[in-house]
């Protein structure tokens, strides 16, 4: 294990690396992150590195190369003189959706990559590493304009990659009928906070966050004022076992609780349960990244669809938060709500959406996220895998309605007039 990195035992919990808190210089920033990739990957054989049982998720292995991909397109292509790319065809077989940089392989058909090999895929990172190492310990490198800002986005890219590895693995391993464990080890108990909801008076308040207050995503900026009416936010995050009272009673067939869109989903992928669940046997289950493990009531109910988790609100009486008020709250009350961080992703009511006065960077990397503001919805907080340091109040999380191979769970909202 790198001296740098370590895994958490909690799922929810936390599942990630521990990133020093002391400021680093960017060299030695890079091998941190880059290490922890390679971490996650250690005990795993080269057939788990390229499994892909559905199109969302993709193999470990295109994930260890496509983040390497990013360096090399965005930062050593256009910034190293004389850079020669590892291999002709990895701009194509590891671009993800940049159409501005050229064509991609298909996303539903990674897994059929098994060449390059892993080892190849493993040597590509080294390369790369070499030529960035390089690059940054060059006396004048980070002065030219835009290296820097690169290196904190792709820092923060496979940041987001290795928390995809882990959801894209635990749903591979899913698959086999063997169940078969990503790490051995004990869960430990859920933590939960004072119960009952938390009132905000609302008013013209602001969300977002400005480009001089450390690094944000595009999509977070800028920061902006909105409008709130008098709402509540719960304190804690709904449990396994609030959503296995809605099971009880009949939430999965009745068509009064779901949107339109949602029933039909759900009725045509006959679901009963959050994914990951069993509830056939006299003792109900969840499969997680340890294997089969007891379901166990407090913990949070996590890996729910939008669909799942409005439907709940609406049973329980309350809805889901918007964004804004999800922010607010959580610049606000300090320690009155738990678990805003590091246990799972919360469902807002939000559709994902530029804020006002967002602007698309110009080129290719304008398309890291202002091209997929359509039909999704926006998440708060962060999960178990998402790693050290990569969460704020501001991080906006998008996605498609009837995703749950994540970490997604939810926190109830209500309105709150006076």
């Amino acid at each position: 294990m790198p001296r740098d990195a370590k895994i958490r035992n909690n799922e929810p919990g936390r599942i990630t690396n521990m990133l020093s808190e002391a400021p680093l210089d960017n060299t030695f920033r890079f091998r941190q992150v880059r290490d922890h990739s390679e971490h996650l990957c250690a005990h795993l054989s080269a057939e788990d590195c390229n499994l892909q049982a559905i199109a969302e998720t993709s193999p470990l292995k295109w994930h260890l190369a496509h983040t390497s991909w990013f360096y090399e397109t965005f930062i050593l292509k256009p910034f190293s003189p004389g850079y020669r790319p590892f291999h002709k065809h990895f701009e194509v077989l590891f671009n993800s959706y940049y159409n501005g940089i050229g064509q991609q392989h298909p996303r539903s058909k990674r897994h059929l990559l098994s060449r390059p090999g892993l080892d190849e895929v493993l040597a590509y990172r080294k390369a790369v590493d070499r030529a960035m190492t390089s690059l940054l310990e060059h006396p004048t490198a980070c002065e030219q304009p835009g290296i820097s800002e690169r290196l904190e986005l792709g820092l923060n890219h496979e940041q987001q990659h290795q928390e995809l590895m882990l959801t894209d693995l635990k749903y591979n391993f899913s698959c086999n009928p063997l169940l078969p464990a990503y790490m051995e080890d004990t869960l430990p108990e859920a933590t939960a906070g004072k119960g009952g909801f938390e009132f905000y008076k609302g008013g013209l308040v602001e969300i977002g966050q400005d480009i001089d207050e450390g690094f944000s995503f595009d999509n977070e900026r800028p920061r902006h004022k909105t409008w709130l009416e008098p709402y509540a936010l719960c304190r804690n995050l709904v449990t396994n076992g609030e959503f296995r009272e809605f099971i009880a009673d009949g939430g999965y067939r009745r068509p009064e609780l779901w949107l339109s869109d949602g029933w039909s989903h759900i009725r045509q992928e006959g679901w009963t349960h959050p994914l990951y669940w069993s509830l056939d046997g006299i003792h109900p289950e969840v499969f997680t990244l340890r294997g089969p493990r007891p379901l166990r009531d407090q913990d949070p109910v996590c890996h729910l669809s939008y669909y799942e988790a409005d439907a709940f609100a609406r049973w329980a009486g309350a809805r889901l938060p918007t964004e804004a008020e999800w922010e607010h709250a959580c610049r606000q009350s300090g320690q009155s709500l738990a678990n805003m961080f590091g246990q799972v992703w919360q469902w807002t009511s939000s559709a994902y959406r530029g804020y006002p006065g967002y602007q698309v960077a110009p080129g290719a990397i304008g398309e890291y996220n202002g091209k997929f503001m359509c039909n999704q919805f926006v998440l708060r907080g962060s999960s178990c895998a998402t790693p050290a340091g990569h969460s704020r109040p501001s991080y906006r999380n998008f996605f498609y309605p009837p995703d749950r191979w994540q970490f997604t769970g939810l926190r109830l909202a209500s309105d709150a007039m006076p």
